[in-house]
């Protein structure tokens, strides 16, 4: 089985040497940047699996970094900042990292955070793979681009169906409409956002409003949910 490789961006050699022997120590690979450009240009290559990113970074900060990446990117990311205000951990979330912790921290639960996080990736993989989705009484069925509810066939069009694959293969986990936009209409979209609104409505009309269900959940300020 290969390595799993995580990139740290971290200026603070004394931190980032601490982390790459403790990453290695547990078997994964390890690539460091001192500052965010260079973190940008490795965080863009296919090997990364996940990222340590510090926020105050010389060059670019890690909230640019991680914007940057998110165009062009679903690699797993981690904040990792020795500020704990509110609003660096709400910006850094709301623009695609995946988790933040606080300097100080327990390396313990770093490496815990770091496993939870690849899991996730697998699975996603895992889900991915299987030609059928289901949840509950609704069935998609990716190699004919059929779904049914309660065996009932629900006719959609192609972007509706690319849509409602993404949200049930991303089940239970809260999306974003950028992130939503970046996998559903790809990264070289450049519309409003409202968009994900609009066909998140015809979904309903279709689905929930059709079988009195609720399926298409709105996390309100945030984005969409599907729950299992």
């Amino acid at each position: 089985m290969d390595k799993k490789k995580i990139l740290i961006v971290e200026d603070e050699q004394k931190i980032a040497r601490f982390l790459e022997l403790e990453l290695q120590y547990e078997g994964y690979r390890v690539d460091i940047a001192g500052n965010g450009r260079d973190g940008f240009e490795k965080g863009k290559k296919k090997d990364i699996d996940l990222i340590i990113l510090d926020l105050m970074l010389p060059g670019l900060s890690g909230i640019e970094v991680c914007r940057r990446l998110r165009h062009i990117s679903d690699v797993p990311i981690i904040m990792l900042t020795a500020k704990d205000d509110i609003s660096d951990k709400i910006t850094g979330l709301d623009i695609g990292a995946d988790d933040y912790m606080t300097k100080p921290f327990a390396v313990e639960e770093l490496l815990a955070r770091i496993r939870v996080l690849l899991k996730r990736v697998q699975n996603n993989k895992e889900k991915q793979s299987l030609p059928v989705l289901q949840i509950g009484k609704l069935v998609l069925s990716k190699n004919d681009y059929k779904v049914e509810y309660d065996s009932e066939n629900i006719e959609l069009t192609k972007k509706e169906f690319e849509l409602l694959k993404f949200m049930m293969i991303n089940k239970n986990i809260v999306l974003t409409r950028d992130k939503i936009l970046d996998n559903v209409w790809s990264y070289d979209y450049f519309g409003d956002t409202n968009i994900v609104d609009v066909y998140i409505s015809y979904l309903r009309s279709k689905i929930d409003q059709k079988y009195n269900v609720n399926i298409i959940e709105t996390v309100r300020g945030v984005g969409y949910i599907i729950r299992n």
